[in-house]
């Protein structure tokens, strides 16, 4: 077989259609244009996570609809440029054990090959659900069963009959929601929590409609303060809708906010890092992360979204900025002098 150099190679070698999404922070899909710039360090990897670049590779013969799912986690260095030799590494072990066909159903010693491979990981049992949903959609395959269920569960507003929902139903119909707008919208503010916190963890991979944002923003605010626990799900299931002017408000006014809780700023880092979209928004976020007097969060939060390249630029504007609090000038040469 030809020398392969690249993932993307690979792929298109053995004539396979394929499709490609970050896993890491929330799922979204990745261009083939844009990885295979990530992939000759033309670009960083846009969202990194904990180090690393977590992709979900969906491939499939033209006379084989079926995908196919590897699951690969590579790791990134500090600019967030792809690591080659992990890279070329992967790929090695793939063509030695697959061939030019990698629809092939693997022989036992194949599938030893794949197995020892260190790049493979398992995703979170969430992330496959949605992940399977969105796969689905986008190759309009049928749905699963439970998908009619969940259907039938907010069309009867039996509200506490949620025991034999399945999270693949709730994926399926939130990969959907364009088609389901007002019945969704009507229904999130009587779910129970059992119900709305998988709901939440689908709906952060998907931009919402008007009618869905409206419904969840009210529900924040009128119960933020009774259920920490649901403020930060609600605020999570915003994080792929945070350029709306309703949400950044949202977010601007809890950014200006004196209390916020710590789990509030993890998950805003973690998801909805995106409204972190200018230098003041930086600086609010910051100033709240200092006051919690939690040197080791600090340090975690801000080792995490400097990797981000969108944020990385405005994090070091921050750091130059003469006006920021002298808590936060010592934090942040505190933890500059921890690494040195």
């Amino acid at each position: 077989m030809t020398t392969i150099s690249s993932i993307s190679e690979l792929l298109t070698l053995s004539n396979c259609q394929f499709r490609l999404y970050d896993l890491g922070r929330k799922i979204d899909k990745l261009s083939k244009e844009m990885f295979n710039k990530i992939e000759l360090n033309q670009l960083p990897y846009p969202t990194p996570f904990q180090g690393n670049a977590h992709l979900a590779i969906a491939f499939w013969q033209k006379q084989s609809p079926q995908p196919f799912l590897w699951f690969v986690k590579l790791p990134l260095d500090e600019r967030g440029l792809l690591n080659q030799g992990a890279r070329n590494h992967f790929v090695a072990i793939i063509a030695e054990a697959l061939g030019a066909d990698l629809s092939v159903d693997p022989t036992e010693k194949q599938e030893e090959l794949l197995k020892s491979n260190p790049y493979i990981y398992t995703p979170s049992q969430y992330k496959l659900a949605m992940l399977n949903s969105l796969i689905s959609f986008d190759l309009k395959t049928p749905t699963s069963q439970h998908y009619a269920n969940f259907s039938h569960y907010l069309t009867a507003k039996n509200w506490q009959q949620w025991q034999t929902i399945g999270v693949q139903g709730i994926t399926d119909f939130v990969a959907r929601i364009n088609q389901h707008e007002e019945l969704l919208a009507n229904a999130i503010p009587y779910l129970p929590f059992e119900v709305l916190s998988p709901l939440c963890g689908a709906l952060e991979n998907k931009t919402l409609p008007l009618k869905i944002i409206n419904a969840l923003l009210k529900l924040l605010t009128s119960s933020c303060k009774e259920s920490p626990d649901k403020q930060q799900m609600l605020l999570r299931s915003l994080a792929s809708t945070t350029e709306h002017p309703l949400v950044d408000e949202y977010f601007e006014k809890l950014l200006n906010s004196s209390q916020v809780d710590t789990d509030l700023l993890i998950c805003i880092s973690g998801r909805c890092w995106s409204v972190l979209k200018n230098e003041q928004r930086i600086m609010l976020f910051l100033e709240l992360l200092v006051h919690k007097n939690n040197t080791e969060l600090f340090n975690a939060i801000f080792k995490d979204i400097v990797a981000i390249p969108t944020i990385r630029p405005l994090l070091f504007q921050c750091m130059r900025n003469t006006e920021r609090s002298e808590k936060l000038s010592i934090a942040i040469g505190q933890l500059f002098n921890s690494q040195s």
